[in-house]
């Protein structure tokens, strides 16, 4: 390897890791919400359809963006069906309930009674998806198609 060349790959390889050091030095010393809201700790009760069977269907994410929450749109749909909703899609679904536990963070829950037996009997058993469109104060988005899975299954007993 001639001189010439070692002496440029090293000037890289300092270009390089000087970069990474500045980008670690940002995000470590980043504690301030993201600029992009971000779904956390999502999660979803799984459903049992029939006697006895599952009384409410609950969803819940912590969300988080540096101007706050404005809104989360949530929509179930079984993987099976292959439905795999877009972002555009999920404005006309329904709204999770958030309360603000900061001035970038919101708790979000979305309860779906299951009373209606006859309704929940044509849910399909098998793994769902929930997707969730997360909407800032500030107007950014976020989008997940699968932000959490649950469960639905059918006791016939």
């Amino acid at each position: 390897m001639s001189a010439r060349l070692l002496v440029s790959s090293l000037a890289g390889v300092a270009v390089l890791g000087g970069a990474a050091v500045a980008t670690f030095a940002l995000v470590g010393s980043a504690d301030a919400a993201p600029s992009r809201p971000t779904i956390e700790k999502a999660s979803a009760t799984s459903v049992v359809v029939g006697t006895p069977g599952t009384d409410t269907f609950t969803f819940t994410a912590t969300v988080v963006d540096d101007s706050g929450i404005k809104s989360v749109k949530v929509l179930p749909w079984p993987k099976s069906s292959k439905l795999d909703p877009t972002a555009a899609e999920m404005k006309h679904t329904e709204s999770a309930t958030c309360k603000a536990t900061s001035e970038t963070t919101s708790v979000c829950t979305y309860t779906l009674p299951m009373d209606a037996q006859e309704d929940a009997a044509s849910m399909p058993s098998g793994t769902w998806n929930m997707a969730v469109l997360v909407t800032a104060k500030d107007g950014d988005t976020t989008y997940s198609a699968q932000a959490t899975t649950f469960s639905v299954t059918h006791n016939n007993g």
